[in-house]
């Protein structure tokens, strides 16, 4: 539905009124416009539909302004707020054209992010959420429909995984969906939009995005081992950089947390609402630049190399080869997932 521009009597009051004004293409979970305002062009966001519209607005403006303090800018700036209309006045910035090694920039700006929270921060924005034992089932379901041999302690490696990202530290600011068309390349650096879903947690789980393909995205692309090496040095350099501190182990744990997430092969509309790893034997479905199967063969690719020579997912890497082997050779027509961002 077409809806006209909501700005109330104090943000008048606060900015001007609005000379003119255009719809934005968003979401189906938010209005965007952008305006013009007697100082300065804007874009004004509402939050709306479903019963957790409200914390959705909450989180955004939460995690804005927590990503305010960051010495070089990664968010736009918030002008002002109608919490009663769940309504955002942004800074309205001009998007470039990405370049052709973007996440290496994309990296070192996701690092900065990150670096905004603070320990006193815990409480601002919900703790993370990782996989749970329903993920670790759901997946050990997938190998027996595939018909590969799910070999004795995969499942307590499983297990331990989920443990262990249940009690991973830190408290960086997480966007909670970086997606390609969620960061802004601007000439004076990238600026992430879009923070419904902002949570606290480690940044390890965001950077794992880089290689595990995106997963909360409908873009899905799949860099060269280069550039995925020019970007992982370019995030921990960042991140000293803003914390003085190293970054954590623990990226192949990361990108197996991802691995197990079915909902990560659907929209979010569409996700909580059903077991999805559990439709690849008998269906495949297009999501943005790829299908669920060329995603979850990617994923495996990167899961089984990942862990490899890791002593606690040994198993784990000889299971996701072997299904990513029986997915190819079930499907031969499969493609791998695109290489460049649209």
């Amino acid at each position: 539905m077409w809806s006209r521009l909501t700005f109330g009597d104090e943000l008048r009051a606060e900015l001007g009124s609005p000379r003119r004004s255009r719809r934005l293409s968003s979401s189906p979970r938010s209005r965007v416009w952008r305006v013009e305002l007697p100082e300065t062009s804007a874009v004004v966001k509402q939050i709306v539909n479903g019963p957790d519209a409200d914390e959705r607005y909450a989180r955004e403006v939460a995690a804005l302004r927590l990503a305010a303090r960051a010495e070089t800018p990664v968010v736009p700036a918030l002008l002002a707020t109608d919490p009663g209309e769940r309504v955002l006045v942004l800074e309205h910035l001009d998007h470039r054209r990405p370049s052709s090694d973007w996440i290496v920039e994309y990296a070192a700006a996701l690092a900065r992010l990150h670096a905004t929270a603070r320990p006193e921060d815990v409480g601002a924005l919900p703790r993370w959420q990782g996989p749970n034992q329903a993920d670790i089932d759901s997946f050990l379901k997938l190998a027996v429909a595939l018909q590969v041999p799910v070999m004795p302690g995969v499942s307590d490696e499983l297990d331990d995984l989920v443990n262990r990202l249940d009690q991973v530290s830190g408290h960086a600011l997480l966007h909670g969906d970086p997606c390609p068309g969620n960061d802004l390349h601007t000439a004076t650096g990238i600026r992430f939009i879009d923070f419904e879903q902002a949570s606290l947690g480690s940044g390890l789980m965001e950077l794992a995005y880089l290689r595990i393909g995106f997963p909360t995205c409908w873009c899905v692309t799949s860099a060269s081992a280069p550039l995925l090496e020019r970007a992982e040095r370019a995030y921990r350099t960042a991140w000293r950089t803003a914390t003085g501190s190293e970054t954590q182990d623990g990226l192949a744990d990361a990108c197996a947390g991802w691995l197990l997430r079915g909902d990560a092969l659907v929209e979010r509309a569409r996700r909580e609402s059903k077991d999805h790893l559990a439709r690849i034997p008998n269906q495949d479905w297009k999501w943005g630049t790829a299908t669920a199967r060329q995603r979850l063969v990617h994923r495996l690719g990167v899961v089984s190399q990942m862990t490899a020579d890791h002593t606690s997912l040994g198993g784990v890497s000889s299971l996701t080869a072997s299904m990513r082997q029986r997915m190819l050779s079930r499907w031969p027509a499969l493609q791998p997932v695109p290489t460049k961002r649209p």
